[in-house]
């Protein structure tokens, strides 16, 4: 049943995206060089092999691997959004916020453990917790399942209050000006519902950075290390700019 479930959440999930990638039957029938009928077919999960299914999520620039992961990870029954009483237990721990991103993030414990030389004992506190707040299912052989879906967002007070005293020091603290710096910047005008889809593709490009740890993760032979990623959009406070062009008497012409 289990093995029914993630299959049908397979195609469901490739149906989508190959939908959001553009590949309509028509440009499939043409791709395979196979009728319109029998595309439409894969697209409802008829006649799929798992050599197919591979062929049609590499149109998405995804492996099947990870086609299988988030599959199951977007099966139903996973929460999508925390509750008040979760993320204030969450927040009231650096620790035990930190590992419960990483095992959503697809991490396991052990290696948490290994790279920060956490004990035993402060480990098993941790996942018990987790485990007793609905947020992870402990599995046989030390394994862990994240019962949140990797989609969900911090939307209350107690996370965002976190990430404020601990994790936007950090951004801040970046020296912009060295060469080893990795960013981006962007000045431009929107309405507000080009602000509403500027929001999306912030929320699309951390799935994308999400995607590829997990195929770095699975592919790489070098040494990992831990990054934190920051995107974020505001309204400009224009008086400063204001005050600037006041002083030298406007742009020079």
């Amino acid at each position: 049943m289990r093995h029914d479930s993630t299959s049908s959440a397979m195609v469901a999930l490739l149906r989508k995206e190959l939908r959001q990638a553009g590949w309509t039957a028509r440009k499939l029938a043409v791709e395979f060089k196979i009728s319109e009928p029998t595309a439409k077919r894969w697209l409802a999960g008829k006649g799929l092999t798992l050599e197919r299914i591979e062929q049609l999520a590499d149109l998405c620039g995804m492996g099947i691997a990870e086609l299988a992961r988030e599959a199951e990870h977007a099966q139903p029954g996973m929460t999508r959004e925390l509750t008040l009483a979760q993320e204030r237990e969450l927040a009231s721990d650096v620790f035990l916020s930190f590992l419960f991103m990483t095992i959503v993030g697809g991490i396991s414990p052990q290696e948490t453990a290994e790279d920060l030389a956490v004990p035993a004992h402060m480990m098993e506190s941790a996942l018990a917790r987790l485990e007793r707040l609905a947020l992870i299912d402990r599995l046989s052989g030390g394994r862990v399942r994240s019962l949140v879906d990797r989609s969900m967002l911090f939307r209350k007070s107690p996370m965002r209050a976190l990430f404020e005293a601990r994790m936007k020091p950090a951004f801040l603290a970046i020296d912009f000006s060295s060469a080893n710096a990795v960013y981006a910047s962007e000045v431009m005008k929107l309405s507000e519902a080009g602000a509403a889809m500027l929001a999306e593709l912030i929320e699309q490009h951390r799935r994308d950075v999400q995607a590829l740890a997990e195929r770095d993760r699975d592919s790489t032979l070098l040494t990992r290390k831990w990054y934190g990623m920051l995107c974020a959009a505001r309204p400009l406070d224009l008086i400063l700019l204001s005050e600037a062009v006041g002083k030298t008497g406007g742009p020079e012409a």
